[in-house]
C-alpha cells in the first residue's frame, strides 16, 4: 500500500538525528511528485520547530526529496535571503503511518542571494557528529561526495536547482493558499 497522501494534504515532516533523537518537525503540505522526486511546501506563517528552536516561515517555500532519500532541497521564494538550502540526509522516505521522515546528517548546501553566495555549511557539526554517533564510513564518503556535487550543481543552477523547476511547484503551493491560509487542513 502506498503511504503517500493525496496532493494537497497537510502533514508534519519529521526529522531525527542518527541516534533517533528528535530534530526538526515542519508543518508542510504534500504537493505531489515528478521525475525529480517528492515535493512538499510551506506557507507563510507555518512553523518549523526542533528542541530549543522554532521559526515561522516568512516566505513560502517548496522542498524536493529525491528517490535516493539522501538530501532534501528547499527553495525559498523571493525575497528570502536564502534561496537554496539543502539538508544532507539519510533514509528520507514515507513511513507506513503516512509521515515523511528522515535523518538529518548535519551537512548543508546553502545559496544566499547576497555576496556570500554558495557553500557547504556545518562541516564542524558534521566532523563532531560523525565521531559522536559513529556514522559508517561508507555513508560518510557518500555524503561528502554528494555535498560537493550538490554545491557544484547549485552554483551552476542545474535542474532541479533553478526557477524553471521550482517555479511551477511554488505556483501549485500558492494555489492551495486561501486568504486565511487555512484552506489546507492538517492531516
Amino acid at each position: 500500500m502506498d503511504p503517500r497522501p493525496a496532493p494537497g494534504t497537510r502533514l508534519m515532516f519529521e526529522w531525527r538525528k542518527w541516534d533517533g533523537s528528535p530534530h526538526w518537525v515542519q508543518d508542510s503540505v504534500y504537493l505531489g511528485s515528478d521525475a525529480w522526486g517528492e515535493w512538499f511546501g510551506q506557507q507563510v506563517g507555518w512553523r518549523s520547530a526542533r528542541p530549543g528552536a522554532e521559526f515561522v516561515c516568512r516566505q513560502p517555500n517548496v522542498t524536493l526529496v529525491p528517490a535516493s532519500g539522501d538530501w532534501a532541497f528547499t527553495h525559498n521564494a523571493d525575497p528570502h535571503p536564502v534561496a537554496v538550502y539543502i539538508d544532507l540526509a539519510w533514509d528520507i522516505r514515507w513511513h507506513d503511518d503516512g509521515v515523511p521522515r528522515g535523518i538529518d546528517m548535519d551537512l548543508d548546501v546553502v545559496r544566499r542571494t547576497d555576496e556570500r553566495g554558495t557553500w557547504i555549511d556545518d562541516r564542524d557539526e558534521w566532523d563532531e557528529h560523525r565521531v559522536r554517533y559513529g556514522y559508517p564510513s561508507d555513508i560518510v564518503q557518500h555524503l561528502d561526495a554528494t555535498a560537493s556535487d550538490l554545491e557544484r550543481r547549485v552554483r551552476e543552477r542545474e535542474a532541479p536547482f533553478n526557477d524553471e523547476v521550482t517555479g511551477p511547484w511554488l505556483h501549485r503551493l500558492a494555489a492551495l493558499a486561501s486568504p486565511g491560509d487555512d484552506a489546507v487542513e492538517p492531516a
